[in-house]
């Protein structure tokens, strides 16, 4: 007995239990105090910091692209709209890892390098939580399993969104231009704030030139997501301000008639209306689809076109620059009656050829053999003779021709409302000397004054010399769009002040172009029911040696002179005025001069004075 209480002792045990408890008790209740403490610190300190956080991670607020503002003709046909199409494009923050959906969704639907390159630059400007395209215009195969794979693809948004399109493709082309994702070298030009949500910008054309106009304003609006990152509801919008839409001068019709009457050819065809001062047709062939360039053009299809011998990117109308030839032989023999050099009754024997004094070299006439005796200025522009300008030319000198070709337009870029115009080249020994480090040589003289040598010129600067003809010295920038407060002021005249009876002189030689039976033209524009002024011309692409005669059946397609035209209708009150350039068409007579005749009679068939009032009074 005495040694069973040895061994056990209750006292000791209950004070070990006891303690134990108290403490166990303690842990408790002070853990107890910390959970109590959290939470009152979470929901009643911080409550308003984390509801608002709460509703960060839940409410966004996302940019509304504004509708593009549309482009249409004179008579209301689009020319530039928008349609729906669906975009793929990525937000980053709900990915979970980028580099890992890019690769699930090239599995899928197959991504291009140059799809992932630009999407990586976009997303390196981007806002937080900011969809970045990756495909615009998904197929509706690509739709359907994106759809199907959704659950494996976090982050990955198909949004509908409005895509450009140009109904008339390759018929404006050069002119309306298109739209593209905008590049990095962009992103860094633009205001960000006016492009948040929109992708695209204007490229070439009057998508570029009025890029501010067409854009409108980005609208904004308040969602709620769920934990997926899906739209549940809109709670607050401000509703996007659409561009402004664009009515052109511009005719379809007449373009297309333009475009048609070129066929195969490369060359241009500009038609201008000399009361309105729009452009009626601004037509450059060959020509492409732009519709290509909108949701991004492959490697391939890009490649055809800029290795293209054709280079049918190429806007000739604006941006080739060409030998006028004799086309400026009017403006020259204006000079010339201004200046005093010559009067009406002042003429040539034409031998055919023409030499400077102490010059052996001989200044060749189109014509082998000449014009002959009394050759003034009249027969001088109707028959197109270039020994007359030789010598009228020489007698004026550089600086007078640099001058008077100044006045109408030649060497200055026109004004005209699209980008990237060309400014040709009205020389001078100033410009030669700046331009080359070589002086200013007779000889030069003598080749400007027929439009060779250094001369150059556009399709439309020779439209804008022929309306300055055809109005008797108007100077004004041609525009594609019609006046509007909102966009485009009204066209501002001044004049070229030269003598009446000097007007009158060139006009009439230049309606004998057409209508005597010795003009120019006479055999390939026959059976008027107006009168048509014009003048032909042709320029060398390469040049003749002294004893050598030009042969086009030695020559390639490539090597053929160049065809121009230029003309204005009705003679009596002109209202049209038009210029035609086809490369390598070697006859401005037989080749560019009926491509003119089709413009300016469909235009005086679809426009009687009548309606040309009612359309200025639209503009």
């Amino acid at each position: 007995m005495n040694e069973d209480r040895a061994l056990k002792n209750p006292l000791l045990e209950w004070r070990l239990y006891v303690g134990r408890i108290s403490f166990a008790a303690a842990v408790v209740l002070i853990l107890a105090g910390v959970i109590v403490w959290r939470y009152f610190n979470l929901q009643v300190t911080r409550h308003e910091d984390f509801a608002t956080q709460a509703d960060n991670n839940r409410i966004q607020l996302r940019a509304v692209a504004p509708a593009r503002g549309l482009i249409s003709d004179r008579n209301g046909v689009l020319l530039a709209d928008n349609r729906p199409g669906f975009t793929l494009s990525v937000v980053i923050e709900r990915t979970g890892g980028v580099e890992q959906l890019l690769a699930r969704i090239d599995a899928l639907i197959g991504l291009q390098e140059a799809e992932i390159e630009r999407f990586h630059k976009l997303a390196a400007h981007r806002r937080p939580h900011e969809a970045i395209p990756l495909r615009n215009s998904l197929s509706e195969q690509e739709q359907s399993v994106l759809a199907v794979n959704e659950h494996l693809l976090p982050g990955m948004e198909i949004s509908a969104r409005l895509v450009r399109h140009y109904p008339l493709s390759a018929a404006m082309a050069h002119v309306v231009g298109y739209t593209g994702r905008i590049s990095e070298h962009e992103l860094k030009k633009i205001e960000p704030g006016r492009y948040h949500g929109v992708h695209t910008i204007g490229k070439t054309g009057l998508e570029k030139h009025y890029e501010e106009a067409l854009l409108g304003e980005v609208g904004y609006e308040y969602i709620e997501t769920n934990a997926h990152g899906r739209v549940m509801r809109v709670l607050e919008r401000t509703d996007p301000v659409p561009g402004k839409n664009l009515r052109l001068f511009l005719d379809i019709r007449l373009q297309e008639i333009a475009m048609a009457a070129l066929g195969e050819e490369k060359g241009a065809v500009v038609a201008l209306e000399t009361e309105t001062g729009g452009v009626l047709a601004l037509a450059s062939a060959p020509s492409f689809d732009p519709n290509l360039f909108v949701t991004g053009i492959s490697h391939e299809e890009y490649n055809a076109l800029i290795h293209s011998p054709d280079r049918p990117l190429f806007d000739r109308a604006l941006r080739g620059q060409y030998p006028p030839g004799s086309t400026v032989k009017p403006v020259f023999g204006l000079a010339a009656l201004d200046s005093g050099v010559i009067n009406t009754d002042y003429w040539i024997y034409d031998p055919g050829f023409y030499q400077l004094k102490n010059d052996k070299r001989k200044y060749r006439d189109w014509k082998r053999g000449g014009h002959g005796s009394r050759i003034d200025l009249y027969q001088a522009i109707v028959q197109s003779c270039d020994t007359f300008f030789y010598d009228v030319g020489y007698k004026l000198g550089i600086d007078k021709l640099n001058h008077y070709g100044g006045l109408f337009g030649l060497g200055h870029t026109t004004g005209i409302d699209l980008p990237g115009e060309a400014s040709g080249v009205m020389p001078s020994a100033e410009w030669k000397q700046g331009a080359m480090g070589v002086i200013w040589y007779p000889g030069d003289t003598v080749n400007a004054s027929i439009g060779q040598g250094f001369v150059l010129a556009t399709p439309l600067q020779l439209a804008l010399l022929s309306a300055r003809l055809a109005t008797r010295g108007e100077v004004w920038s041609p525009r594609v769009v019609m006046p509007s407060d909102a966009v485009v002021a009204d066209i501002h005249r001044q004049q070229i002040s030269l003598s009446g009876a000097h007007w009158q002189t060139v006009d009439r030689a230049m309606r004998g172009v057409v209508h005597d039976q010795r003009g120019t033209a006479s055999r390939a524009v026959t059976k008027l029911d107006y009168t048509m002024a014009g003048k032909t011309g042709t320029a060398q692409v390469v040049g003749i040696k002294q004893d050598e005669r030009y042969d086009a059946s030695k020559l390639g397609k490539l090597q053929l002179d160049h065809a121009l035209f230029i003309a204005y209708a009705p003679a009596e009150r002109p209202r049209i005025a038009v210029a035609v350039l086809v490369e390598n068409g070697e006859h401005g007579s037989s080749t560019a001069a009926p491509v003119a005749r089709k413009v300016i009679d469909a235009y005086l068939n679809l426009y009687p004075e009548r309606k040309i009032e009612d359309i200025a009074a639209r503009g």
